[in-house]
């Protein structure tokens, strides 16, 4: 008799959630990229961009490693799904799913850390210039990052129930 197929329920979980992280991510990457403003001070005119703040920038690789590593997650999982045979009955590759979930959980919470600090660093100086609206997209941006960073991290608390079972 053989044995019952595994279930499909942990995959299908990671599979939401990694398309959760993905929307969330690609959102942070929208506002951050278009997160720009005017500083006028006397006659002179400064635009302000995201590109203009370290943190900022340390927040865009971040966001793109976050959505690389998602992608290809999704695919990995989208292809266990659907060939559901004898050669990919296993859960993949449970040691690369629970070192990954866990190395990009972290670079996504320390990039939301990063720019959420900076963010609340420049308020008092930039509030009195009149430039809130770059500082509340900072905000936005690190909050959705962050919010990437809660659903990769449970990602990583199944990636680790998973482990032993496989290892």
């Amino acid at each position: 008799m053989a044995p019952p197929p595994p279930s499909m329920a942990p995959r299908m979980t990671a599979l939401i959630l990694r398309v959760l992280t993905f929307a969330f991510l690609v959102a942070s990457l929208a506002i951050l990229t278009t997160n720009t403003s005017t500083l006028e001070i006397g006659d002179e005119v400064f635009k302000i961009r995201f590109k203009d703040v370290y943190s900022y920038r340390y927040m865009l690789a971040a966001i793109v490693f976050g959505i690389a590593y998602t992608v290809l997650q999704v695919a990995f999982t989208l292809n266990h799904i659907v060939k559901r045979n004898a050669q990919t009955s296993s859960d993949g590759n449970p040691v690369f799913d629970f070192y990954g979930d866990k190395v990009i959980s972290y670079i996504l919470a320390t990039g939301a850390a990063a720019a959420i600090g900076a963010t609340k660093d420049m308020k008092p100086l930039l509030t009195e210039l009149g430039v809130n609206s770059f500082l509340n997209k900072g905000y936005a941006s690190a909050s959705l990052l962050l919010l990437g960073f809660v659903c990769t991290a449970m990602l990583s608390v199944l990636s680790s129930y998973a482990l032993p079972k496989k290892v």
